[in-house]
Order: structure tokens, then sequence, then C-alpha cells
């Protein structure tokens, strides 16, 4: 804080985020640092450009006071971002009890005795934040996997994750349909090697009893 023997002022530059055709505020705040009631003045050498509320006011001893400056949209911007503009900040002992109202331009009148301050504010012209960049691949109509290898390894990790669990199951179930099919085929086998077996069994049965018939016919003759 910085000011003269009446008013500490915060901050001691008047920084205004320029954008072409926007408005811009700024604030500082007053304060009395006396035991004495404190009127102050703002003034500037472009009042055309600038709305200060207030201009004018009395700071309570020990108290404080915001004092907003807006400035107007501009067309046009300055020559490397550099104001030329000033502000003039002054301050006077006020009687006791005295209110905005009481206050008149011979106040700030210098004279001999007179316990006055003035302090000159520069203004300073800052760049508007630009806009977030939009990510590659995020436009509209671009398909949900552009997006995912546009965006990095990052998003590849997020896309891997997010499917290796069905990658997995197709795996196990391209893995057990080989297995069961096999088991399908054994068994398959086993039964038509019983079938084959009982058929063998029945034919020799059968072949032994046509035998014993043909010799017990051949001893009867």
């Amino acid at each position: 804080m910085s000011g003269g023997d009446l008013i500490n002022i915060h901050p001691t530059e008047l920084k205004f985020p320029f954008e072409l055709n926007k408005q811009s505020s700024c604030s500082m705040q007053l304060a009395n640092k006396t035991d004495q009631y404190v009127a102050f003045k703002v003034k500037t050498t472009n009042p055309k450009k600038y709305c200060v509320r207030p201009n004018t006011g009395i700071v309570l001893p020990g108290s404080t006071c915001d004092v907003t400056v807006t400035m107007q949209a501009q067309k046009e911007a300055p020559p490397d971002m550099e104001s030329k503009d000033k502000f003039l900040l002054q301050s006077v002992a006020a009687p006791h009890g005295a209110t905005t109202k009481d206050i008149t331009p011979d106040m700030f009148n210098k004279e001999a005795g007179k316990v006055m301050g003035e302090f000159k504010l520069r203004v300073i012209y800052v760049p508007a934040s630009p806009p977030s960049p939009v990510p590659e691949g995020s436009e509209e109509g671009s398909s949900p996997r552009e997006s995912v290898l546009e965006n990095g390894n990052q998003n590849n990790v997020m896309f891997d994750a997010s499917t290796r669990s069905g990658l997995e199951a197709n795996h196990t179930r391209f893995m057990e349909e080989p297995r069961n099919k096999s088991s399908e085929d054994l068994m398959k086998k086993e039964i038509s090697k019983s079938r084959a077996c009982g058929f063998s069994f029945l034919f020799v049965v059968l072949v032994g009893l046509l035998g014993i018939l043909a010799g017990y016919l051949v001893k009867k003759t």
C-alpha cells in the first residue's frame, strides 16, 4: 500500500482486462490511516473513457472505502497495448462528522497549512484470458474411436482397459468351444466302440449256436 499522509491506496495501479467492444472494471481500496475524517476526490485525464464510482466521498477514521473504475468498451486497441491515461486521487482532512454532501471543490485547493495528499495512478491493460483450446477429435462429427486415437496414449490406455474384460470373455469362449467339441467327439467314439463290441459279441454267440445246432443235426441223421 502507498499514498499520501492521509490515505493508503491499494493497488497502486489500475489494471483493466482489455477486450475489444467490452467494458472492463477494476477496483481500489482507500484506507484512512488517521483519526480524522478524510475527504477524497478522483480525477482522470480521460473522463469520457472512464466512470468512477464514487468519484468523491468521505472515509471515516480507521475505515476503508472501495472505489470502482469502469472503462467503456473500446473499438480499437492502443499501440503495444499501452495506455497514456492517468488518474489522480486527492485527499484532504475534513471537519468531524462531514458527509459526502459537505464536499466542495474548494476543499481540494492547495493552501498553506492545509493537510492534503495527492497520488497518481497509471493505467495498465491486461490481455483478456484466451478461450480454452478445444481438444482434437472433440468436434462434432468425429467418431469416438477417432477421439481416442487422437488424444494420445492416456486415452488409448483407457480404451484398452474398458474392453479387456470383453476380450478375455471371448478368448475363454473360443478356447472352451474346441474343448467341448472334443469331448462330444470322444463320447461319440466310446458309444460307437460299445455298440461295435456288443454287436461282435452277439455275432460270436449266434455263430456258436448255429454250429452246435448243425452238429446236433448231423449226429441225428
